[in-house]
């Protein structure tokens, strides 16, 4: 395993979309980004997915990749949500549509959604279900921050109709914590877990990362031990992705800091065995479910599903993004806000959609983002005849480290090749293997 993981240890996408956001080309016009949207929510079987980004938090975690603004001053809140409010309202006026539209997903993200005051977070919500109509089944979820979010902002998450929350954990060992700026005691996140849990929450996910600097066998031996103290449903387990050339805050420590490559996987394997030992199970790339949660039965159904937001469990036909930076996505279309939240502010202010730059999907995009969804989802797909001229001598070397099989036209990834996913998933990357980056761009894959 050390001679693969060396081996096949390079930069690679994450897959949350293909093309990946770097090789977005042919970016659509607002007009075309309306007309996608117009064409896709006009159905009534289409299934609609609201995405919302929160990009404040109070302290600036190390490891983060996301885009945040750091900030104890919460004033910048109401400008903020009056952003998005007018953002929505322009959806409503531009696509017919949209309005009344059964919600089947709303997921809030950042940053940290729980920043926000209580009536702040209320009138947002408020505002966004006033104007659509639930579906049977909507799924609403929301990451919560262990060391800012209060019982109260539980009780009317719930009050709402939130099932699932998240919770950025990351790591319970205290020195790895002083690293990576996030002084969370495991008090903390008992404390929110217990409450969620009596309130009626069906589903907990914990946040954890492994590859962070200074973790060792040992730490993620006692990271792991806390987290079965609490047993959430479901578990991210994320590879840090270390990319210093995006994101400076991360060359506060130094790649010195970090596991080396192997050790890195042993800290996976390591917290996998501990988990499938308490009865959780891998499901698709770093994420864990016990039997009884719903991703797990997803995955059985054959319905699980991904993108921006990660693993869900039902494919929805739409994906809008509301806030900075957020990013919509049709079936022929991505297109993502502008990222500065001042800018994003502006241009709503002067009622022009935010939009700054997006894709429009070519046919051979569309193909290729199903055939990696699928490999993703389910650790097989099905390879058209016209495609396996090409992908079949990419995944050679890995076919004969047994990473890979062959069953007829079936690419099935073994249990040995599942922690080179990522790697797999580059056979049908046309975009990557047709312009190599001359740059970093990608974290390494393992």
């Amino acid at each position: 395993m050390k001679h693969l993981l060396e081996k096949y240890d390079t930069p690679a996408p994450r897959y949350t979309s293909y093309p990946t956001v770097p090789y977005w080309t042919d970016s659509p016009t607002t007009e075309e980004c309306i007309q996608s949207l117009e064409t896709y929510l006009s159905p009534v079987e289409s299934k609609l997915a609201i995405y919302l980004h929160i990009p404040f938090c109070e302290t600036l975690c190390t490891f983060c990749g996301c885009n945040t603004s750091i900030t104890k001053n919460h004033s910048v809140e109401e400008p903020y949500v009056s952003a998005i409010l007018r953002e929505l309202e322009l959806y409503l006026k531009k696509v017919p549509s949209l309005r009344g539209k059964e919600l089947s997903e709303l997921h809030l993200g950042g940053g940290s959604p729980t920043y926000l005051s209580d009536y702040n977070l209320q009138s947002t919500i408020e505002f966004i279900l006033n104007q659509l109509s639930q579906a049977k089944d909507s799924q609403y979820s929301i990451e919560v921050d262990p060391r800012r979010t209060r019982v109260s902002q539980l009780k009317l998450l719930k009050q709402l109709g939130f099932k699932r929350i998240s919770l950025g954990v990351q790591d319970f060992d205290p020195e790895v914590q002083r690293l990576v700026n996030r002084i969370q005691p495991f008090e903390l996140t008992e404390n929110i877990t217990l409450e969620a849990r009596a309130l009626g929450f069906d589903s907990i996910n914990f946040d954890l990362i492994y590859g962070l600097p200074k973790q060792s066998l040992d730490s993620m031996k006692y990271t792991m031990e806390n987290t079965l103290k609490l047993k959430p449903d479901r578990i991210a387990f994320y590879s840090y992705a270390h990319v210093p050339w995006i994101k400076a805050s991360q060359r506060l420590f130094t790649e010195n800091d970090l596991p080396e490559p192997t050790l890195k996987r042993e800290l996976y394997e390591i917290g996998r065995a501990i988990l499938e030992k308490e009865g959780y199970r891998e499901i698709g790339m770093d994420h864990f479910a016990l039997p009884h949660d719903k991703l797990w039965k997803a995955f059985h159904s054959k319905q699980l599903h991904r993108n921006f937001m990660g693993y869900s469990e039902s494919k929805t036909d739409v994906m809008l993004g509301l806030g900075s930076s957020a990013i919509s996505e049709t079936p022929n279309l991505f297109f993502q806000n502008i990222k500065l939240e001042m800018k994003y502010r502006k241009s709503l202010f002067d009622s022009s959609l935010p939009i700054l730059r997006g894709h429009k999907l070519t046919n051979s995009d569309q193909l290729r983002k199903q055939l990696i969804l699928a490999l993703m989802t389910t650790w097989k797909v099905n390879v058209p005849h016209e495609l396996q001229n090409h992908v079949k001598p990419f995944l050679a070397e890995m076919e004969s480290d047994h990473l890979i099989e062959w069953q007829n036209d079936t690419l099935v990834i073994t249990e040995a090749g599942k922690p080179f996913l990522r790697i797999v998933a580059m056979a049908f990357d046309e975009k990557l293997q047709v312009n190599q980056p001359s740059k970093p761009v990608f974290s390494k894959a393992i």
